[in-house]
């Protein structure tokens, strides 16, 4: 899928939409959530159209997401009073916008998400 197929993520990796961007490199794209759950709510996200966790085993790429969510937390001054990284799959599990994506929210107490 590319931006043209109209995934909103895909064209937000590719430029051709705006999003508040906090980091990037040649494998993903961060920016703030448009709906923020805390005072830092990120999406970290492949450029490459993947539909959801179920959908790859490329453990570099996962892993690179939760590295990537880890350091955005930290830059922002959260490993101390802790932060949460999760990723929503399916519709069931929560997921609106069917490109993988990962959150990373801090910045108020989180409850148990269960």
């Amino acid at each position: 899928m590319s931006a043209s197929d109209g995934c909103i993520f895909c064209s937000i990796a590719s430029g051709e939409a705006t999003a508040d961007r906090v980091a990037e490199d040649d494998r993903v794209v961060a920016f703030k959530d448009a709906h923020p759950r805390g005072p830092l709510h990120v999406l970290v996200i492949p450029r490459e159209h993947i539909t959801s966790l179920a959908d790859t085993d490329d453990e570099p790429l996962i892993g690179h997401l939760f590295a990537t969510a880890a350091r955005i937390a930290k830059e922002a001054g959260y490993t101390d009073r802790g932060f949460r990284v999760f990723a929503n799959t399916g519709a069931d599990g929560g997921q609106l916008v069917p490109h993988l994506h990962v959150h990373v929210v801090a910045g108020r107490r989180l409850g148990d998400p269960a």
